[in-house]
């Protein structure tokens, strides 16, 4: 991955990359981060919920957006300033979602940038809006 000066990064810029949520996903998040509730894990009891089933944790779905703002866009070497989000849908085993970012701001003096952050499932239906700032840390 090439790393992009702050300066190059545009207001506007947007971009994307989908993912398949998966069983083992919130397994593996529950073991990582001891969030064991049982709406994430156990379908016997996530059926008796408003979901009528299992759903992903939030905080799953906003790590993917750390994946976006790390890799993408704006991509290597930047600080996590603040994310907020609001979850408008659940994110269930087996959907793909779209990580979506775009710039919307910048501030020369400190290197920061402000980045809208939503997120789709395959029925183009948002899950998660919200933004994010990041620092860019240059060399």
């Amino acid at each position: 991955m090439k790393e992009r000066l702050f300066d190059e990064i545009e207001i506007g810029e947007t971009a994307s990359f989908t993912r398949k949520v998966t069983n083992e996903d919130l397994f593996d998040f529950a073991a990582l981060t001891g969030d064991v509730n049982p709406i994430h894990l156990d379908e016997d009891y996530a059926s008796t919920t408003m979901f009528k089933g299992r759903i992903g944790h939030g905080i799953l779905t906003v790590g993917f957006i750390s994946t976006l703002i790390g890799t993408i866009l704006p991509g290597k070497n930047m600080i996590y300033i603040s994310q907020n989000c609001r979850f408008t849908a659940p994110v269930r085993i087996g959907d793909t979602i779209r990580v979506v970012g775009k710039v919307i701001d910048k501030r020369a003096d400190k290197k920061i940038i402000t980045i809208e952050t939503n997120v789709y499932n395959q029925r183009d239906e948002r899950v998660l809006d919200g933004s994010a700032v990041v620092m860019k840390k240059e060399q």
